[in-house]
């Protein structure tokens, strides 16, 4: 049986981890710190606990690493990476942003375009909505999507990678950016000041992707928006729960990542400009 490895016990990875178990897999959920977790969701009674193992004490070769930890704890983990794979591992990043790819050279490595809202509190994540992986197509990425066909993971395997890829990085653009200047939850979105700057930047983030050969319809705006508004108003964003911990922000992949793009191009992008701005400085100690 193939081996699967979880690495990062948040709301991510531990949602992933949970559908595969339960599908019958053989799953590892990795942390910094040995002990468990457990999952709720939102307005339901279910919920299931996951076993946590010590990632520096793990000794176990896998077939397939899946990376969770935020993109800002990447190089720590790396070297675990390595330890733990063979020639033929393959290993999923499943951060926020884009960029992140270029620091791996391993083979049989791909980032997955993540749909899964969640949030961690102490060792309870509650999990909003949706367990969704999207993947490049490849012959890893197909045997990987046979292998969980059948669970409540669902793995897509996608011909118009690159376009998904942006599509996510411009949903993260919106709504990360105003709940973690705002120190808000999305229920942010709904003033009509914080809707006018989401959607400000996202048209700045449909620019910079144009100049990088990937081109959406006039009509993404407003399905970015509908996205948003399908939020619970209660549900905070990654950057939301680390800038309130006072964590550094995966800001480099997403509005630095852009902010780069909009630069190289010569682009006239004021909102992503600003918006990056004050996201750098708000990490100032």
């Amino acid at each position: 049986m193939k081996k699967f490895g979880i690495i990062g016990p948040g709301a991510v990875g531990s949602v992933i981890a949970e559908s595969l178990l339960q599908h019958g897999l053989q799953v590892h959920l990795l942390g910094r710190n040995a002990g468990e977790v457990r999952i709720e969701r939102k307005g339901q009674l279910a919920e299931s606990t996951l076993l946590v193992e010590e990632l520096s004490r793990f000794e176990t070769t896998l077939d397939y690493i899946f990376i969770t930890v935020k993109g800002t704890q990447l190089t720590a983990v790396l070297p675990f990476v390595e330890k733990l794979s063979h020639e033929n591992t393959v290993t999923i990043i499943c951060q926020n942003g884009y960029g992140q790819l270029e620091r791996i050279t391993m083979p049989h490595t791909y980032q997955a375009v993540v749909y899964i809202s969640g949030q961690k509190k102490d060792q309870t994540i509650t999990h909003f909505r949706d367990r969704k992986l999207i993947l490049p197509e490849n012959e890893d990425t197909i045997a990987l999507h046979q292998l969980v066909e059948g669970s409540d993971l669902d793995i897509q395997i996608s011909p118009h990678y690159l376009h998904d890829i942006w599509f996510k990085l411009i949903v993260n653009l919106g709504i990360n950016s105003v709940t973690a200047l705002s120190r808000n939850t999305a229920i942010v979105v709904t003033n009509e000041k914080v809707r006018n700057l989401c959607e400000s930047l996202i048209k700045e983030g449909m620019k910079i992707a144009h100049a990088e050969g990937i081109h959406f319809e006039k009509s993404t705006v407003q399905a970015i928006m509908d996205i948003y508004d399908g939020y619970p108003p209660q549900m905070g964003t990654s950057m939301y729960y680390d800038q309130l911990n006072r964590n550094p922000m995966e800001i480099d992949y997403i509005q630095g990542f852009l902010y780069r793009k909009s630069q190289k191009h010569h682009l006239d992008t004021p909102h992503v400009d600003t918006v990056y701005s004050l996201l750098v400085a708000s990490e100032i100690r």
